[in-house]
């Protein structure tokens, strides 16, 4: 999931009450909902060095099991060599309640990133395997709105935070308003949540306290996530069903989610030799399965001219990452050139996440670009 929605499930589990156990409980909580993301270093290395990278050694079992100690630590040193040294009456952090909100927050961030189609390596160093959730779109606005109801009415109390809030809403705003990328009830729905914030912000606790906020729109998250989880369990054997009964051979389905639409699944069915797409509707009035898309070519037994792109240095990354991969051959007046694509992120066109284009001479050896001055 996007870094927003990790640092507001942190700070939505501070304001449920989890912030009454200790000093320095909220940036704990936040701060350890992001902290396997230091990953995200790699980015700096370039696309592919990101793929080999990311959700690995720091989203892994051994990485899970020490960063509550490192957080904990880090924590109690803050508190000792700078909170309480600028303020020695302050009540100091304590090390129990520190290191079980650690361990809270740092396990939260590899359940949500487990939901989506990306995937996490939770086994590693000691295994690669990739665990994927299909449950959520990487960007959900109903993590974002559920998770920081509460949070905007426990901090929006100076003019400095009610302008970072006003400026954080905006911008989510604007993304969730984007032509094409949610449907338009979800926008209206979308508006409805947004002004509800505003007005129990503007009347405060004479309404409703912080936490009982937090505790409804806690139950609104966990059922939200159920009930989608369940429509991905669903959805997926319904369509295996109905793509047998119309002849196609397939050997598993799986249901991808689409942005702020609950009720809507793009299912990719894997066929012998080619990925059929489905699209379901749950709230679709008769038959509520339909074709969504041309088929893809599949290779599940790639031949060697696609295993010598895939063994190309540059691809170590996107080579591991390749969850369902397409490969367009063509042959040129030098060799090959191979386009790669995972039709997770890229099926209407090359170029998305998961694409790449290999030269490769007659040989099957790489063909070096020359360097653009």
């Amino acid at each position: 999931m996007d870094n927003l929605a990790h640092s507001l499930v942190g700070a939505w589990m501070a304001e449920a009450g989890l912030k009454r156990y200790t000093p320095l409980a909220t940036a704990t909580l936040v701060i350890g909902a992001n902290l396997p993301d230091v990953d995200a270093v790699f980015a700096l290395a370039g696309s592919d060095a990101s793929l080999y990278w990311r959700r690995g050694w720091t989203h892994g079992v051994l990485a899970l099991s020490l960063w509550p100690f490192v957080l904990t630590g880090l924590m109690l040193l803050w508190d000792r060599c700078v909170r309480r040294r600028r303020q020695p009456d302050l009540a100091p952090a304590r090390a129990g309640p520190l290191l079980l909100l650690s361990t809270v927050s740092v396990l939260s961030h590899p359940a949500l990133d487990w939901l989506n189609t990306y995937g996490v390596r939770l086994l590693m160093p000691f295994d690669g395997t990739w665990f994927y959730g299909d449950t959520l779109f990487i960007v959900d606005p109903w993590v974002w709105l559920l998770a920081g109801a509460a949070v905007i009415m426990a901090d929006a109390r100076t003019r400095k935070s009610v302008a970072g809030w006003l400026v954080l809403g905006v911008a989510t705003t604007a993304l969730v308003t984007i032509p094409g990328f949610v449907p338009w009830p979800a926008k209206v729905l979308w508006a409805v949540g947004v002004a509800a914030i505003l007005w129990l912000r503007l009347k405060g606790t004479q309404v409703v306290s912080t936490q009982r906020v937090a505790t409804v729109c806690g139950v609104g998250l966990v059922l939200y996530l159920g009930a989608i989880l369940l429509g991905s369990q669903v959805a997926a054997p319904g369509a295996h069903a109905w793509l047998k009964a119309q002849g196609h051979s397939v050997e598993r389905v799986i249901a991808g989610p689409v942005p702020a639409n609950p009720f809507v699944r793009d299912l990719i069915a894997l066929g012998p030799d080619r990925y059929h797409f489905v699209r379901v509707d749950f709230l679709r009035a008769g038959e509520h399965l339909e074709m969504s898309g041309p088929t893809l070519p599949r290779e599940p037994n790639p031949g060697p001219v696609i295993q010598a792109a895939l063994a190309a240095p540059h691809l170590r990354g996107l080579a591991n990452w390749l969850r369902l991969p397409t490969y367009q051959v063509a042959q040129t007046e030098a060799g090959w050139r191979v386009t790669i694509d995972d039709v997770r992120y890229s099926r209407s066109q090359s170029g998305g996440l998961g694409s790449a284009v290999v030269e490769l001479d007659k040989e099957l050896r790489l063909v070096k670009r020359p360097t653009v001055e």
